[in-house]
């Protein structure tokens, strides 16, 4: 069976775009920061999973070493904006990037509001320090 990718709307899946338990796989890559509703985005993402399914979301995340955590602020704060001006002649939507991440919920707190909607097995994976995450669970069988 070939892979087949869809896209939808994250916070209004079911019905109006798909039906409940069609999909084995979900994916979200660097997306769910920018749903306005992340909690309904989740539900969603949990009712168009098949019983068994396996979500999967990469995101920008947090940082725990605080040592770290400073330098890539002073990174993010001051270079990530200015190559935006530079490179792309658009400063505000690099800054919005920046502070979009620091608004989303830390790794624990995504990984319990998953769980909420009934997703189990979760577990996160921090990637380059913390500065990306996957987070992962199932829909139960």
């Amino acid at each position: 069976k070939a892979l087949r990718f869809q896209q939808g709307n994250a916070q209004d899946l079911v019905p109006q775009t798909f039906a409940p338990n069609t999909f084995d796989i979900y994916t979200i890559s660097f997306g769910l920061r920018n749903v306005t509703d992340v909690d309904k985005g989740l539900a969603q993402a949990f009712e168009v999973l098949k019983p068994g399914g396996r979500f999967l979301c990469l995101e920008f995340s947090h940082v725990p070493q605080p040592q770290f955590q400073q330098l890539y602020d002073l990174y993010s704060f001051h270079m990530i904006p200015t190559m935006g001006q530079l490179i792309a002649n658009d400063r505000d939507s690099y800054q919005y990037l920046v502070e979009s991440i620091r608004k989303f919920p830390k790794q624990e707190d995504l990984q319990a509001r998953m769980e909420q909607v009934g997703f189990q097995s979760t577990k996160y994976t921090n990637l380059t320090g913390g500065i990306v995450a996957i987070h992962e669970g199932y829909k139960p069988l």
